[in-house]
This record gives structure tokens, sequence and C-alpha cells, in this order.
């Protein structure tokens, strides 16, 4: 044989090669019965902030009066004033009692302050998570040739699908 020969017979070994593919890549289609159908469902959070209010009862402390430790002040010096006998003790007997006068009305307003109780509202945000679902598909159950396959479908299938079915040598 020669040189020559031998490489005439590489196409067909070749073509001969590639008729054995051929074989193997032969598909065909068939009904397969569709036995069950589920659907796949994603479950979809969604968060929402709401605003949540009541009425309670709370303590109050009544304000006092602000003018109170002036007026005191008032009193206070024209007290020190009055009582003062000679010129230079009224300015000081003046000075004294005014200090003193607002001293006493800042601890009568202060101890005098009572607590109330009062309903008020109250309201707070709060986020809220509701879940929906969401098709994304279906599991399907089908019987081919005695067994028993499943495959995921975008599509409901209805009774039987269409399946691929490849033969080869076994």
């Amino acid at each position: 044989m020669s040189k020559y020969a031998s490489l005439a017979t590489v196409p067909v070994f070749a073509a001969l090669a590639l008729g054995h593919v051929h074989v193997y890549a032969d598909v065909q289609f068939d009904q397969a019965e569709v036995i069950d159908v589920e659907p796949i469902v994603e479950r979809v959070a969604t968060v929402v902030p709401r605003e949540r209010c009541w009425v309670e009862t709370v303590r109050e402390r009544r304000r006092t009066n602000a003018s109170a430790p002036l007026a005191g002040a008032l009193v206070g010096g024209a007290i020190g004033h009055a009582l003062g006998h000679r010129k230079r003790n009224k300015q000081v007997g003046a000075v004294v009692g005014a200090v003193l006068g607002g001293a006493i009305a800042h601890d009568i307003g202060r101890h005098g302050a009572r607590h109330r109780r009062v309903r008020q509202r109250v309201c707070e945000t709060v986020e809220e998570t509701s879940y929906r679902g969401r098709q994304r598909g279906y599991l399907v159950t089908y019987r081919y040739g005695g067994s028993t396959h499943r495959a995921r479908m975008d599509e409901r299938p209805g009774d039987t699908i269409r399946v691929r079915v490849q033969v080869s040598p076994g």
C-alpha cells in the first residue's frame, strides 16, 4: 500500500464516523401522560411603614406661675424696706427682703405644683411586612415508557406533554 493510498482512506473513515454520529443523534418526539402539576410559587415580602396611634393617660406636671418669684421678691423688698429703721438699713433690708421673698415664692410655686392625669394621643411608626405569592412555573410529573419523570415548565400543561426521545445503541 502506497503512502497516498493510506491518505485516501482517511476521508472514508471520517465519513463512516460521521454516519455513526448521525445514528447517535437520532431524535424523535412523542407524547407522555401528565400525572400531576404543582404550581411553583415564590413568596415575596413587602415592607410598608405604617403609623400606629392610640390614646393613653400620662402624668403631667402643672406649670407654675413664672411671675410668682418676681411678686415674692417685690413683696419681700417692700417688707424689708418698711422694717428698716435708718436710711442705710432700709436699703439692706430691702435687698435682703427681696431675696428672701423671691426664694419663698419660688419654693411655694415649686411645692405647690401638682401632677394631673391627661389623656393624649401617642403615635409611632411601625414596619408591617406582607407576603404574597408570585407564580414562577410548574413542577410537572409525567409518565413515559413505564417510568415516571419530573420537569419544571413555564406554562401549565394539558393532559399530555411532548417529550423528546433520543435513540442510541445500547
